[in-house]
């Protein structure tokens, strides 16, 4: 059944996406069922139907064909990476076969704001190179990603004229300052207006962002990066240990075992 706590085309739209990755619609040939089985199936008007097989098409989950139906589109090349080791997209993509290449690019020197500021722990107004860039998986763009430095860290003239669109490539290919860890927080947010236009997204679409504070050897925060990962084109997973100490359950409690596994399946590395 549809769900009432978001509207009702991005609901249907969701009830579609569902059915598809559990099988039950697109079948063999990846066809869907008409307009009118499957607002009937879905519960909803063949109005708000063709809404969500809209967003659907934006996102480029689906192909409507005219004149024979609407077909489940062929996979996405899905970058696959495992959170415990800090790495660029570039290089996970590469790992996994999938290529990806830098898009558009902005490239300039200004003024730390107060939030960038904080994050970096420098004083606002600190000169800072704000680096931001969309990454395509072939024309298609999939990920957004901006990273804020100090200029006495890395500045304009340092990205010279073969920049490929990680800047934490570059700090490890440079091996100055030395870098210890990221201490990055991951969230899922609806997609404004101006990430939707360079994602090619709708207003209010999914996405997940990686907030990040790359810290140095010394304790230094040498770059705060955030990254928005476009759906369906990125999956996530974690490793964790089983804590092998019992929990003290409180007394008159049903004991419970339970083993979990983490993944996230939607949208990789954090920090560009």
């Amino acid at each position: 059944m549809v769900r009432r706590n978001l509207t009702l085309a991005r609901q249907a739209a969701q009830e579609v996406m569902e059915g598809i990755q559990s099988g039950a619609l697109g079948g063999d040939d990846g066809l869907l069922p008409s307009e009118t089985a499957l607002s009937q199936r879905i519960g909803v008007s063949r109005a708000t139907l063709r809404e969500a097989l809209s967003q659907l098409e934006q996102g480029g989950f689906i192909v409507r064909r005219h004149g024979i139906g609407t077909f489940v589109s062929p996979r996405h090349p899905l970058v696959v990476a495992g959170l415990e080791e800090l790495q660029s997209i570039e290089t996970v993509a590469q790992r996994t076969g999938v290529e990806i290449h830098m898009g558009e690019c902005e490239i300039r020197e200004r003024a730390a704001d107060p939030g960038e500021a904080e994050a970096l722990k420098i004083a606002a107004g600190t000169p800072v190179l704000a680096v931001e860039r969309v990454m395509l998986s072939g024309d298609r763009p999939i990920a957004f990603l901006i990273d804020v430095v100090p200029t006495d860290i890395l500045d304009a003239a340092d990205l010279g004229d073969s920049f490929d669109g990680s800047v934490l490539d570059l700090l490890l290919r440079r091996g100055d300052p030395p870098l210890k860890h990221s201490h990055t927080e991951l969230v899922a947010e609806a997609a404004d207006s101006g990430l939707a236009q360079r994602l090619r997204l709708r207003v209010g679409d999914p996405l997940l962002t990686f907030t990040a504070r790359l810290v140095a050897a010394t304790g230094r925060v040498v770059d705060y990066s955030v990254s928005y990962f476009s759906p369906g084109h990125f999956r996530f997973h974690v490793i964790r240990r089983v804590n092998q100490l019992a929990p003290t359950a409180p007394e008159g409690a049903a004991p419970l075992a339970r083993a979990v596994e983490a993944a996230v399946p939607v949208p990789v590395g954090a920090g560009g």
